[in-house]
């Protein structure tokens, strides 16, 4: 009877898989000329002193045409020297910096996105590091295809230690299922910090981004425009249009980053977006169960076992293609310490993504206006 268990898996390992099958047909893009499209760059930074003059330094050298390109810097509310360091930067030629009279990211994305004179936005944030082609690429990129969104490569910078591999190898794995649900016509996620899209298509599904969240405008816009019957959003495979990040450098950051992903779950519209997080949740949870039974009862060891490696193996070839395509072959050695703390680490988020929920959603005392939205 605890065999049946393994059949849980079924839905897991055919999800992935097909994950996996359209890696094979993620192809390297050669970039071309593409200077007739005009571009805004919009990136909200909020006391971002210290990363934004390296942001500002790698657009300013970019190989795009400086004139058929803008950079719009929106200042959230900052306290320390951001606003004035962006406004002093006289490097880029169309620079503008504007104050978001709103709060949050997502209100101040809107704010740029509102101001922005280009046929195709670029967003991406102040920790990101793009090369001197990025932006002449994604623009050879929409002038070849014209897809309605793309989404570009996001490199996570880890460092020595577990904690740092870990980050790496997650966020690979995230890359891996972005890049192969994207390239089978059904992108299911995306990334702010490196994302495309026309201006026609924000302005005609900004409505549905959920303002009453403070993040997640990337993800539900993606889930907006897939919506449409004809929707061509695209995933761009090329070094040149990918950004580099660094990983949070101490885990309760790092926990609450995710738990706040997680927390968007269930605005999702998208069905293939919500059965994937159920069908993994789900997954992850049952090794999770079996595990801790084992110590009750130790025939059920094995069926741990098994469990524990069908799960792996797809989830390492998912890994091991994209870390190919990254030139990150070297994490792999940590898969498999990895993968045991997978589990602990999702019932972790998942349970602070239901605190901050619990605390947002507390009502407040007698003779307050409202609740936080």
């Amino acid at each position: 009877m605890h065999w049946l268990l393994l059949l849980i898996l079924v839905p897991y390992l055919y999800l992935i898989a097909r994950i996996y099958s359209r890696l094979f047909a993620v192809r390297q893009f050669r970039t071309a000329d593409a200077d007739s499209v005009f571009v805004s760059v919009v990136a909200a930074c909020r006391n971002e002193e210290e990363d934004l003059p390296v942001l500002l330094s790698d657009i300013a050298r970019q190989t795009y045409d400086p004139a058929s390109y803008e950079l719009i810097i929106v200042d959230d509310g900052s306290t320390d020297s951001t606003y004035a360091i962006a406004s002093g930067y006289k490097y880029i030629k169309n620079l503008r910096v504007i104050k978001s009279d709103g709060k949050g990211k997502k209100k101040a994305l809107r704010a740029g996105i509102a101001s922005a004179s280009g046929e195709l936005i670029i967003t991406t944030d102040a920790d990101c590091r793009p090369g001197n082609n990025w932006i002449r690429t994604i623009a050879s990129y929409y002038s070849a295809r014209k897809p309605d969104m793309i989404i570009g490569p996001v490199v996570l910078e880890g460092g020595r230690g577990f904690f740092r591999k870990f980050q790496e190898l997650e966020f690979l794995s995230l890359q891996g299922v972005t890049a192969g649900t994207a390239e089978g016509g059904d992108a299911v996620m995306c990334n702010g910090a490196n994302l495309a899209f026309t201006s026609v298509a924000y302005r005609k599904h900004q409505e549905g981004l959920h303002d009453e969240l403070p993040t997640g405008d990337d993800v539900f816009l993606l889930h907006e425009i897939k919506k449409e019957d004809w929707n061509r959003i695209l995933w761009l495979e090329s070094q040149h249009a990918a950004v580099k990040t660094t990983a949070p450098g101490k885990l309760k950051d790092y926990i609450r980053q995710r738990a706040r992903w997680i927390s968007k779950t269930d605005y999702y519209s998208d069905t293939s977006s919500k059965v994937l997080a159920i069908v993994t949740f789900v997954t992850i949870l049952t090794q999770l169960v079996i595990l801790a039974s084992t110590f009750f009862n130790t025939a059920l060891m094995p069926v741990f076992i098994l469990f524990f490696t069908f799960k792996s193996i797809p989830d390492f070839l998912v890994l091991d293609n994209t870390a190919e395509r990254y030139g990150k072959k070297e994490l792999l050695k940590w898969f498999i310490p990895s993968q045991f703390v997978y589990p602990f680490y999702i019932t972790v988020i998942v349970l602070y993504a239901l605190l901050m929920r619990a605390r947002l959603s507390y009502p407040f005392r007698k003779g307050t206006l409202s609740s936080p939205a």
